[in-house]
């Protein structure tokens, strides 16, 4: 397996951020990279291919969403604002369209004793995951091929059944909010992962918002470390039941988003 060297970034983002980073964790995460690279030769899994871009453009940037969950997840259970360690949270969290896992697996390291549904509608993707997850001997995590309207549809197993669902670079946001809202449990949170340049794309799904059942509660900006990139986690909140006929039939949100 090709071999990666300590990834000293995302050891310090962890101690800033009081992420348990051990040799476990070291470990995985190794492992992690040295898949990704391996398995990329023969499969179009990711256009970041560096040990170093996966750090920081993968790794890093996926786990900006731990703090921010630990919050919510504190306040779900305590009721006020605590401090809770990752290990401690044992929420139900699906990744919709996580592609070659991010930011899905990255976070199940972080929270190793929650559930994890990590769903993407290419059966080669799942089947990397799935190699992903016996090689870093994860548990309580499980890979879906499934297109996200399926997955939430009225009737299915998965409708308003999480206490999170996040996604990364799927599709814009009125369409993003047609796959996730409704698989969140009312009073969930939908955590989605945008470019710093998000206000335009905000006020385009402001109607879907509202007829899907979401609230925006709050926008957290950061700038992935020693880059310019920008980078935002849109908080919506779930409001309200979303009504039955949401999410429409596979291809519909994407060809015609809610206005």
């Amino acid at each position: 397996m090709f071999h990666v060297k300590q990834f000293e970034k995302l050891e310090a983002f962890a101690r800033d951020n009081q992420i348990p980073f051990g040799e476990q964790e070291q470990k995985q995460f190794e492992s992690l990279c040295s898949l990704l690279i391996e398995e990329n030769k023969v499969m179009n899994l990711t256009a970041i291919e560096t040990p170093e871009e996966i750090e920081t453009l993968h790794f890093v940037d996926s786990l900006e969403a731990v703090p921010l969950l630990c919050d919510l997840w504190a306040k779900h259970i305590f009721e006020f604002p605590t401090t809770l360690s990752p290990h401690d949270a044992v929420f139900r969290l699906i990744d919709v369209g996580t592609g070659a896992g991010f930011p899905g697996i990255p976070l199940k390291i972080a929270f190793p004793n929650a559930e994890f549904v990590l769903a993407d509608s290419l059966n080669k993707r799942i089947g990397f995951i799935e190699k992903v997850i016996e090689n870093l001997e994860l548990s309580g995590i499980f890979a879906i091929a499934s297109r996200a309207e399926d997955l939430g549809k009225e009737g299915s197993v998965s409708r308003e059944t999480f206490d999170f669902c996040v996604s990364r670079a799927v599709a814009s946001l009125p369409v993003l909010l047609e796959y996730c809202l409704p698989l969140v449990k009312v009073n969930g949170y939908c955590i989605l992962y945008k470019s710093g340049d998000y206000q335009d794309e905000l006020q385009l799904a402001e109607a879907a918002m509202e007829v899907l059942g979401g609230k925006l509660v709050d926008v957290q900006e950061f700038t992935l470390p020693d880059t310019d990139i920008q980078r935002s986690l849109l908080v919506i909140r779930k409001i309200k039941t979303t009504p039955a006929k949401y999410p429409r039939r596979p291809g519909k949100p994407s060809k015609s988003p809610i206005r």
